[in-house]
């Protein structure tokens, strides 16, 4: 028999903001399936990527890459990227997955940039050691745009597209997952329908080690002050938008 959805569970960004993570613990509880690695199809056992880097490849594959061998299981797709889909890539989404349960994480825009903009400067430098200040400069700005930083910072735009889809997507706030990890993941897993009763000795071992670890952390590059007033110049009107319209608050320091 057909499974509902190919995801069962969807988290669509954003980019920065504690996607890895979160699919890390939620990939701790047994009733999870992650799909196979196959990169550089796919980003790890995480991003499946089928709507923005893999349509090519069909629904067939999406749904073959999906499928877990134990058909209880629910299968996950934590793709950042997805918050930036068009109207028609999410209908698409929709039919395959319509009873999915859909995250989406904001963030503070600044700090998330700024973790953006280490991790793009971290991919272009030649050695992980060779330490740099990211200045206000020709290389900031096209890194700026690669980066796509106002993109990933429409969290409005975001939220309401999905839910033409999805009324009922979850807006999380990234700030949470730091003041109480286990309290967040417990509450994410309730909406999905997951008990932490599950678990079982050898898989609560894991939770409790997973749940302060750090998945995917970008290189501490210093950033300098006119970068800083830069990002918080362009981006405090989204950040403002953001805080009214999803009645989120941020107060991370950049």
């Amino acid at each position: 028999m057909a499974r509902e959805n190919v995801a069962d569970i969807l988290c669509v960004g954003t980019q920065k903001a504690g996607t890895s993570w979160l699919h890390t613990m939620c990939n701790v509880h047994p009733r999870t399936y992650s799909f196979p690695n196959r990169r550089p199809v796919t980003s790890t056992n995480k991003e499946a990527h089928f709507f923005d880097w893999n349509p090519y490849k069909g629904v067939d594959w999406y749904r073959e890459l999906l499928t877990p061998q134990q058909p209880d299981k629910l299968s996950m797709d934590f793709t950042p990227e997805y918050s930036l889909l068009t109207r028609g890539h999410i209908k698409l989404c929709r039919t395959l997955s319509p009873s999915a349960k859909v995250f989406y994480i904001v963030r503070d825009p600044v700090a998330r940039a700024i973790s953006a903009l280490r991790m793009h400067y971290l991919w272009q430098e030649s050695s992980p050691e060779n330490m740099v200040e990211i200045v206000f400069d020709d290389k900031f700005l096209k890194i700026f745009q690669e980066a796509r930083i106002v993109n990933f910072s429409g969290y409005v735009a975001t939220v309401s597209l999905w839910r033409e889809f999805y009324p009922d997507l979850h807006v999380l706030n990234y700030e949470d997952t730091l003041t109480d990890p286990r309290e967040f993941i417990l509450g994410v897993w309730e909406k999905i329908g997951l008990r932490h009763s599950e678990l079982g000795e050898e898989k609560e071992k894991l939770f409790d080690e997973k749940l302060k670890t750090k998945v995917w952390e970008s290189k501490k590059y210093k950033i300098a002050p006119q970068v800083i007033d830069y990002l918080n110049t362009v981006l405090q009107p989204h950040k403002e938008f953001a805080q009214r319209e999803l009645g989120v608050k941020f107060k991370e320091q950049s």
